[in-house]
């Protein structure tokens, strides 16, 4: 808090500062918001990066997703064999120096309330803000999705997820049991097989796309997505909407039977895992690659969620709430798409401040050139 103790009043308030809260506080200069009085961006980590500066060592540059470039400042090439985690970091921090974003770390955002005079009340481990419209953009590194099964608490070797593992050095020599379908628990299993024994486990068949991800795909699966949220649900996983993407490591990898998936276990026992068939597997560890959820609990005091379990969104505005926009959530939870989201939730709050967008969510003109 300020050193009189007052509550701030900012106009936009950012939440997160990993690629969809950069590409927010980007469009938001460009539409004349001046960080400070016009918009403050408040992010919880130690430094830039965003959940990319967690990711483990071994995720070297060459071996992860493509990173989109953020708008306005291309990441230009980058050393395949660095981590990830330090090139998507010093590729932040440049960008937030090179905009002027000043973005406020590390600041806990503990809940956004209903405030006065039609403002929101963002309340921090750093003191109170008062904005005339919020961005949320926390992604879902912070809630890892831990899925519980008989026994579990029983198990006698170690259990962790996808967010605690640090590289497969630690694990040599031990059997491990990978639980998930998606990208992290292929990768994980390509590093871990060079060095211990491994055991895929998935709750469904996952399926493997030889063809490309090429754009009209892309299409497809975020209509899929967009229309789950529309109808208040929670988002679909990316892997869920487009299957696991068979490169070469990867063909390689099943030709060698490293990626031979087994159905999913009935329960946990202290050695290992069981089957309802009765089949049983003892193992050293048990690695839960079992995705995230949306981090939204500071927006609980809002009560913006659908009976379904989601939040209702159009585009990026929240419908209980058009002063409330959510990116890197749905459609937009790709470095791509946050990118697009940015620029459109800016769109729409520049014209609901001033007027141009009512609270029923009408949608505002085409935006000047300047975006």
């Amino acid at each position: 808090m300020d050193e009189s103790g007052d509550v701030r009043n900012v106009e936009v308030a950012v939440v997160g500062a990993g690629q969809a809260g950069l590409s927010a506080g980007y469009f938001l200069r460009r539409a004349g918001f001046e960080p400070g009085s016009g918009f403050v961006v408040l992010d919880h980590s130690p430094g830039p990066g965003g959940a990319w500066q967690y990711r483990w060592p071994s995720l070297t540059y060459g071996k992860a997703h493509r990173v989109h470039d953020l708008p306005g400042l291309p990441l230009g090439d980058a050393d395949p064999g660095l981590p990830s985690s330090e090139v998507v970091s010093a590729y932040f921090a440049r960008y937030e120096d090179a905009f002027g974003l000043r973005v406020r770390r590390p600041v806990d955002v503990r809940a956004v309330r209903e405030g006065l005079d039609g403002r929101l009340r963002v309340e921090t481990d750093a003191g109170v803000w008062s904005p005339r419209a919020l961005i949320s953009a926390t992604g879902t590194w912070d809630r890892p999705f831990l899925p519980y099964y008989p026994g579990q608490e029983t198990f006698q070797g170690r259990q962790l997820h996808t967010a605690g593992y640090r590289g497969a050095a630690e694990f040599a020599g031990r059997h491990v049991v990978v639980v998930g379908g998606g990208t992290s628990a292929v990768q994980l299993l390509m590093e871990l097989a060079e060095v211990a024994r491994t055991t895929w486990v998935t709750r469904r068949p996952p399926v493997f796309r030889d063809a490309a991800f090429d754009e009209d795909w892309g299409r497809s699966v975020v209509a899929r997505v967009e229309e789950r949220v529309r109808r208040g649900l929670p988002p679909q996983s990316v892997v869920g909407a487009t299957g696991l993407a068979a490169t070469e490591a990867i063909r390689d990898a099943r030709a060698r039977g490293v990626l031979r998936p087994e159905p999913m276990f009935e329960r946990i026992t202290p050695h290992g895992v069981a089957w309802p068939d009765g089949r049983t597997l003892d193992a050293d560890v048990i690695v839960w690659a079992t995705g995230f959820r949306a981090a939204l609990d500071h927006l609980a005091p809002l009560r913006l969620r659908e009976p379904g379990g989601g939040v209702r969104i159009e585009g990026t505005r929240v419908v209980k709430d058009p002063r409330v926009h959510l990116i890197g959530y749905g459609p937009s939870a790709s470095t791509i798409g946050a990118n697009r989201a940015g620029r459109s939730a800016v769109r729409e709050i520049r014209a609901l401040l001033s007027g141009g967008a009512d609270a029923a969510g009408i949608a505002p003109a085409r935006e000047a050139a300047t975006f």
